[in-house]
């Protein structure tokens, strides 16, 4: 959800544990210099009642000031319903999970967001200009910005969620990886700086940042959730519980949050980019199959199993015309944390890669749901290569190597526990597979230890875990956001305590580099030794299958999490 990174459950059937580990959200920009060396762009039926918030509190009702009328939404018409879970958080600045962006993305918004075809445009800001040496960025909002409340949107409204974003106090997983380019982050991060420096407010509607080098992603992250607007009356007024119904800025507004129940969107009339044609947005949160739901006439859009895949696939079944595949920019691994033993021999680390056979349980287990990866970038992002550069199932290589670690042999290692989100008495069904490949081949027993998603969350963050399930869910499509995100030694979002010289020099390199063909290249060499460094076993890309109702016009399952819920309509 993740430049943080989060873990969230992938709902496909049996699927249903495959843990990912998100980004947020997505879009990539590789800039290049204008000819003067600048750029400037231009531009419910449900009734009320007391509802459980996440922190526990009862809500009576009250909407911290919120106008929370009905009559706004005149222009839109129709319910979309859907199946969902609670999200983690409703905070922008705290959330990495792509649960909780699902929900973000559509009360929220920045200066900049994500299309439908994943290009980076205007939302809040209506320009921004560019200096000639690429270090400062200088954003005009829209006069018609405005949160839910009323209240006009300035840019002393972005100075201070950005601060808040970065403050020591907020301790935000995500706020170094997506706003620590900018100058002064850092030191309000780790050192509670007043402010951030480098971000000056010129006037209410004009809003300067000055980054530490000319970096051509920079305009990407902020479309993350770190970087969204939030209203700092309703935070200073109520700092416990304004999740309940925050006062965002996006196209929709939390009119209703039930916990293990429903959440209700209602949409925005007065959004500045345009009034969603869906009045309410219903997500039912209760479980069951989503399938079965759907083939009742509850829900308007359902994940397929495993189970159901076939039927699915089958143009002549009665879901077959219904039925649509997206490809997703994300990928599954095992993470080996390389600082703890016996993953802190390179060795050990590749001797496991090439004792598992993905491609076998992929066809197997998966029934070809999930394409086993070929490498960390995935297909259609900005420096994917063709060709398969991961381990190959070879045990007599893996065998090769055990012995060839400080270790020497299976006996001689110490207890590996692979963690992954659950509360089962058995792990997850690939999981189970690889466990059992190991003690094949290699001698090699590993214990499963299954806990729940904020234990995993915690664990992370700490760098604690020894060998978990995680994933990677890009927040914009370019290699910066996992390769330096995730691999570079002093990178925030580094959980498996990775470090290499040689990679860390190209990333850094890789960073600051103008020519965008040239970019891709380093990216390339580094993805090349991370993946020889095996301190991520990749393990598949993964694809969202699902059936739509045939009233419900241009859904899409996009790559990333970016708003979307404005763009779709219900015919009825």
């Amino acid at each position: 959800m993740s430049g943080q990174n989060r873990v969230i459950v992938l709902m496909l059937g049996v699927l249903a544990a495959l843990v990912i580990v998100v980004g947020g959200l997505s879009a990539v920009l590789l800039l290049g210099g204008g000819e003067d060396g600048a750029t400037t762009t231009s531009t419910s039926d449900e009734g009320g009642g007391i509802s459980r918030t996440a922190d526990g509190d009862d809500d009576d009702g009250e909407t911290a000031g919120l106008d929370t009328g009905s009559g706004d939404t005149e222009d839109a018409s129709g319910r979309l319903r859907l199946a969902g879970s609670d999200p983690v958080t409703m905070d922008p600045h705290l959330a990495g999970d792509s649960g909780s962006a699902e929900f973000i993305v559509e009360i929220f918004s920045g200066l900049l967001t994500i299309t439908p075809d994943l290009n980076i445009e205007l939302d809040l800001a209506e320009s921004f200009e560019v200096s000639d040496d690429g270090l400062v960025y200088t954003f005009t909002l829209r006069d018609d910005i405005f949160f839910h409340q009323g209240r006009r949107v300035t840019a002393e409204d972005v100075r201070w969620s950005l601060e808040r974003a970065a403050s020591r106090e907020l301790a935000s997983p995500t706020a170094l990886g997506y706003l620590g380019d900018i100058i002064g982050v850092r030191e309000r991060f780790y050192e509670g700086a007043e402010g951030i420096s480098g971000i000056e407010v010129i006037d209410d509607r004009t809003i300067q940042f000055t980054i530490d080098a000319p970096k051509p992603y920079f305009l990407a992250k902020l479309t993350y959730p770190t970087a969204f607007i939030v209203d700092r009356q309703q935070i200073e007024a109520n700092p416990r519980g304004w999740t309940r119904r925050p006062n965002g800025t996006g196209p929709y507004r939390l009119q209703e949050w039930r916990l293990g129940q429903r959440i209700v969107l209602q949409a925005n009339a007065r959004y500045h980019l345009g009034a969603p044609s869906i009045r309410e947005v219903l997500y039912e949160l209760s479980g069951g199959s989503t399938l079965t739901r759907f083939e009742n006439g509850e829900l308007d859009i359902a994940f397929i199993s495993v189970n159901d895949i076939d039927r699915a696939r089958d143009p002549e079944s009665d879901i077959g015309p219904l039925y649509q595949v997206f490809p997703q920019f994300t990928i599954s691994y095992l993470a080996l944390n390389t600082n703890v033993p016996p993953f802190d021999d390179v060795n050990v680390r590749r001797a496991l890669g090439f004792s598992i056979d993905r491609t076998l349980i992929a066809e197997v287990t998966f029934n070809n749901m999930l394409a086993p990866a070929t490498g960390i970038l995935m297909p259609q992002l900005p420096g994917y290569t063709p060709g398969d550069k991961t381990f190959q199932f070879d045990p007599d290589e893996a065998r090769r190597l055990l012995a060839a670690s400080k270790y020497g042999s299976a006996e001689n290692l110490p207890e590996i526990v692979l963690t992954e989100v659950g509360g089962g008495a058995e792990g997850r069904i690939d999981t189970q597979a690889f466990i059992q490949q190991w003690r094949e081949e290699l001698g090699i027993e590993v214990r499963i230890e299954q806990t729940d998603f904020a234990t995993i969350l915690a664990r992370q963050d700490e760098g604690s875990l020894q060998m978990f399930n995680a994933g990677w869910i890009m927040d914009y499509p370019d290699p910066e956001d996992i390769l330096d995100l995730k691999f570079h030694s002093g990178s925030a979002l580094n959980d498996v305590n990775y470090s290499n010289t040689e990679v860390d020099a190209i990333l850094e390199e890789a960073r600051v580099e103008q020519d965008a063909g040239r970019r891709l290249e380093l990216y390339q060499e580094a993805e090349r030794l991370i993946i020889e460094d095996a301190a991520w076993l990749p393990l598949y890309f993964s694809q969202a299958h699902v059936v739509i109702n045939a009233d419900i016009e241009g859904w899409f399952e996009p790559p990333m999490v970016i708003p979307r819920l404005r763009f779709v309509k219900v015919n009825r």
